[in-house]
C-alpha cells in the first residue's frame, strides 16, 4: 500500500551543507594545521555530503519516485519539486500521467457463437506507486493483457446484434463500455491502476461469415420498413374511411369497403408508382 515518505526541501539541505562546509573550512583554518582535527572534519564534511547528495531528489509534474533503503520499501513522494529525503536509498520514477492504449483486433466467438473481430481503447492512470511497482512485474504489459481478457469475456457474453429480442448487443455502446471498464477495474486493481474509461473501438463480423450477416441485416431492415409502412397504410385508410362517413360523402356496402381497402393498401404500399385508371361507368 502506498504511504508518503519523509522529505523536505533540497535547498534546506543544501544550505545546511553549504554551512557545514563553510564551518569546516573555518575549523581547518583556526585548528593550527592539527592532523587529527583536519582528519576528524574531513570525515564529518564527508558523511555529510554523502548524506545530503544521496538524498536529494527531483520530482517532475505527474510524476512520483518509489523510495527503497536497501531493499526496504520507505514510501512515495508525489509533490514536484526540489526535495531530499532519507539519505542512501535507491529511487525509481513511476508516471502519474494518464495512458491510453488500443488492444489487438481479437477474434472472438460472440453469445450466439458468431465469430467476431473486436478492439477496445482503454484509458487508465497509476492510482497506487507501490502496488504497481511491487506487486507485477510490469503494470503496463499487465493492464494490457488483462484488457484484452476483458473484451473477449466481454465478446462472449453478448450478441453482435440483439435481432429486437430486447437483449443488450455488443452494439449497445453504452451498456458494454460500462461493462468493460467495472469488469477491467477490478481486474488490473491489484496492479494499483485505476481505468477511467473504455470503449470499443472495433465491432464487425469475420470475414467468412461478414456477406451472410450483411444479408441478414438488410432482410431485416427491410421487413421492419415494410412492416412500419403498413402499418402506417392502414391507419390511413382506417382515416379515409371514417371521414367519408362522417362527412357523407359516398355509402359503401361491405364488399365495396373491402375492395376500396385492398386498392389503397396496393397504392400505400407499393415500392412503384400507382397508375391510375378511370372508371368512366356506374360505380357498381
Amino acid at each position: 500500500m502506498e504511504r508518503t515518505v519523509f522529505r523536505t526541501s533540497g535547498f534546506v539541505a543544501l544550505s545546511g551543507w553549504l554551512l557545514l562546509t563553510l564551518a569546516g573550512v573555518a575549523g581547518i583554518i583556526g585548528s593550527e594545521q592539527n592532523p587529527a582535527v583536519m582528519i576528524g572534519i574531513g570525515a564529518v564534511w564527508l558523511l555529510v555530503t554523502t548524506a545530503v547528495f544521496t538524498g536529494l531528489t527531483v520530482i517532475d509534474p505527474n510524476e512520483s519516485q518509489v523510495v527503497q533503503f536497501f531493499g526496504r520499501y520507505l514510501g512515495s513522494i508525489r509533490e514536484p519539486g526540489f526535495h531530499w529525503t532519507v539519505p542512501l536509498t535507491t529511487k525509481h520514477k513511476v508516471t502519474l500521467r494518464v495512458r491510453n492504449f488500443e488492444t489487438d483486433r481479437l477474434k472472438v466467438s460472440d453469445a450466439d457463437g458468431n465469430p467476431v473481430e473486436i478492439a477496445a481503447v482503454v484509458v487508465c492512470r497509476v492510482v497506487d506507486t507501490a502496488k504497481a511497482s511491487f506487486a507485477v512485474d510490469d503494470y503496463l504489459a499487465y493492464v494490457a493483457v488483462q484488457a484484452e481478457a476483458a473484451v473477449r469475456h466481454l465478446a462472449t457474453s453478448y450478441p453482435y446484434d440483439s435481432h429486437d429480442s430486447g437483449r443488450p448487443s455488443l452494439r449497445d455502446s453504452a451498456v458494454v463500455s460500462d461493462e468493460l471498464t467495472t469488469e477491467l477495474s477490478e481486474r488490473v486493481a491489484l496492479a494499483g491502476v485505476e481505468v477511467i474509461e473504455s470503449r470499443i473501438t472495433h465491432l464487425a463480423y469475420a470475414p467468412e461469415i461478414a456477406q451472410a450477416m450483411l444479408a441478414r441485416q438488410q432482410a431485416a431492415a427491410i421487413v421492419g420498413a415494410r412492416a412500419k409502412i403498413v402499418e402506417g397504410a392502414v391507419g390511413m385508410v382506417s382515416g379515409a374511411l371514417d371521414k367519408l362517413r362522417a362527412e357523407h360523402v359516398v355509402d359503401l356496402d361491405e364488399e365495396r369497403k373491402a375492395q376500396m381497402v385492398a386498392n389503397l393498401l396496393v397504392v400505400l404500399c407499393g415500392d412503384r408508382a400507382a397508375q391510375p385508371v378511370v372508371n368512366t361507368g356506374t360505380l357498381y
